[in-house]
């Protein structure tokens, strides 16, 4: 098993390739497994589908930090690959938590971790550009006070929160480059032309949300060539899993027929994926 530190320098060498990282976000311990089975090269937990496994609602301040580190920490156990985490907005809206998160991120086994500038307050979604800025340099100073490498991804989400404003975003992502993020990312840009224009501003590695229905169907080889180094499927996965779900429970409640099962695994393949 390779140690937490022999994992950061590798979670940053992918960083540092001249290929494009491509991240897949699990949310539970099985998933993790899975995905390292099939030959994935680092992981990150969606706080989506963790709030899915939990019943609960996604970005409404519904799982707690403790919550959400506990079950990094079981995927980081599940997995002898490089975990990062998404952090949310650091779970509290002053520096000083959002230092602490990434702090206690670490002490989770952790290499990295995503702090966001929503507020969750849909009265003021984002916040203000200066507050912002603080956060994320607090942030970035507890992640380079680490013994190790630890890849801080600094997010802007106005395009998640019906902001779609480029220019501010770009604004945003250079002030966090700035105050010392590893990865900048802005989940909800999809235009190719936004994406190229967002990487060329930037000179730090840009992360690119795939997965999101209605998007432009890109592929890997097609945003490497608009300047992304990173991808994840963020809450993707999660979604794909819960739709399968979903439709076989609708034909087997309305319809009483189970020809769901003609597109599943064996069990004998599944229990493969667990070796």
């Amino acid at each position: 098993m390779s140690t937490q530190a022999e994992k950061a320098v590798r979670f940053q060498a992918l960083h540092q390739s001249p290929e494009v990282l491509v991240i897949a976000n699990p949310w539970d311990a099985g998933t993790a497994r899975v995905l390292t089975s099939i030959g994935f090269a680092a992981l990150s937990t969606t706080s989506a589908g963790l709030a899915f496994t939990l019943g609960r609602r996604d970005a409404a301040g519904c799982v707690s930090r403790d919550e959400a580190l506990a079950n990094a920490r079981s995927i980081v156990d599940a997995t002898t690959l490089p975990v990062a985490a998404d952090l949310e907005n650091g779970y509290g809206s002053d520096p000083e938590t959002a230092a602490e998160t990434i702090r206690l991120a670490a002490q989770a086994g952790l290499v990295g971790g995503s702090i966001e500038d929503a507020t969750g307050d849909a009265a003021h979604p984002i916040y203000d550009f200066d507050h912002a800025v603080e956060r994320i340099a607090a942030a970035a100073a507890a992640a380079h006070s680490l013994p190790f490498p630890f890849m801080l991804v600094a997010r802007a989400e106005n395009y998640l929160h019906g902001r779609p404003n480029l220019n501010d975003t770009i604004r945003r992502l250079q002030a966090f480059e700035a105050a010392g993020a590893e990865v900048l990312y802005a989940p909800g840009i999809t235009s190719p032309d936004d994406i190229r224009t967002l990487c060329s501003s930037v000179s730090k590695p840009v992360n690119v949300l795939m997965g999101l229905k209605g998007a432009p169907p890109l592929s890997v080889a097609e945003l490497h060539a608009l300047g992304v180094r990173r991808v994840s499927i963020g809450s993707g996965f999660a979604r794909a899993a819960i739709t399968t779900f979903l439709h076989a429970a609708r034909e087997v409640r309305d319809r009483g027929t189970f020809t769901f099962a003609e597109n599943t695994l064996y069990i004998s393949e599944l229990i493969d994926l667990f070796k």
